[in-house]
Parts: structure tokens; sequence; C-alpha cells
């Protein structure tokens, strides 16, 4: 039986599997390499983060998410279609590689996430 998402090390582990999958998809990655020009490493520790301060309410991630997207999305625009590929790719990553209660949690926040992202990028479009 797979275990459920119990702490920030899970995290590491899925966001660096969810990563890995966004950058072998070229309908999304020219965001994350040639748009965001993300470095991987510093990344990935960043959105750990963020997921753990929003799944466990533990941690330090002070950055605002929505901000950070806007910005992007004045770079190049953020489809619906790039949310369902990321929200796919998300809830993929989180079944393959866990199953619970938290697990659950995660893959409706991040739908949430998404939803809410999509409309502050279209009310400020």
């Amino acid at each position: 039986m797979i275990k459920d998402i119990e702490n920030r090390e899970d995290l590491v582990m899925l966001m660096s599997k969810f990563y890995n999958k966004l950058l072998k998809d070229n309908t999304i990655s020219y965001l994350f390499t040639d748009i965001a020009k993300i470095n991987l490493e510093e990344h990935l520790p960043i959105i750990t983060d963020f997921w753990n301060l929003s799944l466990f309410g533990k941690g330090n991630y002070k950055n605002n998410v929505l901000q950070l997207h806007l910005d992007l999305n004045k770079k190049s625009n953020l489809t619906p279609e790039h949310f369902k590929t990321w929200l796919a790719t998300f809830n993929l990553t989180v079944d393959e590689n866990f199953s619970g209660e938290n697990s659950e949690r995660i893959k409706t926040k991040a739908l949430s996430i998404s939803t809410v992202m999509q409309i502050k990028l279209h009310k400020s479009a």
C-alpha cells in the first residue's frame, strides 16, 4: 500500500518528481525554462516551502505566489491549457506516489489554487 504525504521530506520527493514531469512536457516546460528561467535546484526548496505551509501549516514561505504568476503572465500568457496540464500532472504525480487524506487535501488545494489563479489572471488582463 502506498503511504500518505506525511512531512516535508515527502513533499521534497513529490515536488522533484512533479517538476521533472513538467519539464519533459513541451506544452508547458518553456514557461519554466525560457520565460521564468527557474533554476530547479533553487526552486524546489521554495516550492516545497509553499506546499509545506499550505498542507501542514509549517515553514516560512513568504513569497506572494499570485504576484509571481501575474508577473509571469505579463511575459507569456498563462492559458487554461497550461493550468489543465499543471493540475493533471500534479494529480498524477500525487496518485503515483501517495495515497491518503493529505494526498487528497493537496490535490484539492492545487485545484483551488489553480482556479483562483486563473480568475485573478483573467481579471488582471
